[in-house]
């Protein structure tokens, strides 16, 4: 028996081997193909670092980047009825749900929360086209009439994040019916005299366009999002013919009046801390936290010196 071959290599070989890497500590950008770091990419709110693709962002994280500090409160949203049609395809419609909240770890396509960004109180709801599409469905209807009328009460401005497929068609004409009901949520932000900003965000098409992801005050999209109501594949195949590049692009929609501003996710926050400021005339956002003036420093110096002659 060789014991340096049986014993002395094989310890070696245990303590200087390779140890294995976590798959999940890189992602690969769909753009460009560049392998980012996780940790990387999330401090730069899932924006590729070599080519600017801006990449999925689940509203939790959005959430997290846009209010102060990370804090914000959730809105709670009252529950539809589950499964009104009893609809089922390849699945039953409960069972798909259920897979959708494992994969996302949130209850539905919607979040709602309140909060302060640049020390200025918002109301905001953000859509997860991660769960099922980010689509349309009842839950979502009562989500965006809970934003407003939760804005409404505080007197807030409602900012919304749209990302969707378009309406849940396993809730049928109950989702096509979410069109007109988030219509009246947002006339009575207006009627209150309420901003009302949207970030389009990739994709946000259908139903979700066609209501209350267009009927913004300022309407803002992240770079290269898809915007519209029938996809540009569709289009072409009905009209046989060969559509202009970038059509439905969030640049394209800039150049032709339909979005306002196209604004990079990393400078977004800052964006709309602005926009809310100016329509609620309120002066602009201070940078940083300053420590409170001292009172005797601003007065003058008779003034100190009369204060300090009382005190004694």
């Amino acid at each position: 028996m060789n014991w340096i071959t049986n014993y002395v290599r094989p310890r070696i070989n245990s303590i200087f081997s390779r140890r294995e890497v976590p798959e999940n500590l890189w992602t690969k950008c769909d753009e460009c193909g560049t392998m980012l770091f996780h940790r990387e990419l999330s401090d730069n709110l899932n924006v590729c670092t070599h080519c600017d693709h801006h990449m999925a962002i689940t509203p939790r994280d959005r959430f997290n980047a846009l209010f102060d500090g990370g804090i914000f409160v959730e809105v709670k949203v009252p529950e539809p009825i589950t499964d009104p049609l009893q609809f089922k395809d390849q699945k039953k419609y409960p069972e798909r749900m259920k897979a959708a909240q494992k994969k996302t770890t949130e209850k539905e396509a919607m979040l709602v929360a309140e909060g302060e960004i640049g020390r200025t109180p918002i109301v905001a709801a953000a859509q997860d086209f991660g769960f099922m599409g980010g689509s349309m469905g009842m839950y979502v209807g009562n989500a965006i009439i809970a934003a407003a009328e939760r804005a409404v009460a505080l007197k807030r401005p409602l900012v919304l994040f749209s990302a969707a497929g378009g309406a849940r068609m396993q809730e049928g004409i109950l989702s096509l019916m979410q069109m007109p009901r988030t219509t009246v949520a947002v006339q009575m932000l207006k009627e209150a005299g309420l901003p009302y900003i949207v970030v389009l965000t990739h994709p946000t098409t259908g139903g979700v366009t066609a209501s209350y992801a267009m009927l913004g005050d300022v309407q803002i999209a992240e770079p290269n999002a898809l915007i519209c109501f029938a996809g540009p594949r569709v289009i072409e195949q009905t009209i046989r013919e060969k559509l202009p590049e970038g059509f439905q692009r969030a640049e394209y929609l800039l150049d032709h009046g339909m979005l306002d501003r196209v604004t990079p996710r990393t400078q977004l926050r800052d964006e709309l801390i602005t926009i809310i400021r100016m329509l609620t005339n309120q002066p602009p956002a201070v940078k940083g936290d300053l420590p409170a003036p001292d009172e005797t420093a601003s007065q003058p110096a008779t003034e100190q010196a009369e204060q300090t002659d009382k005190n004694d």
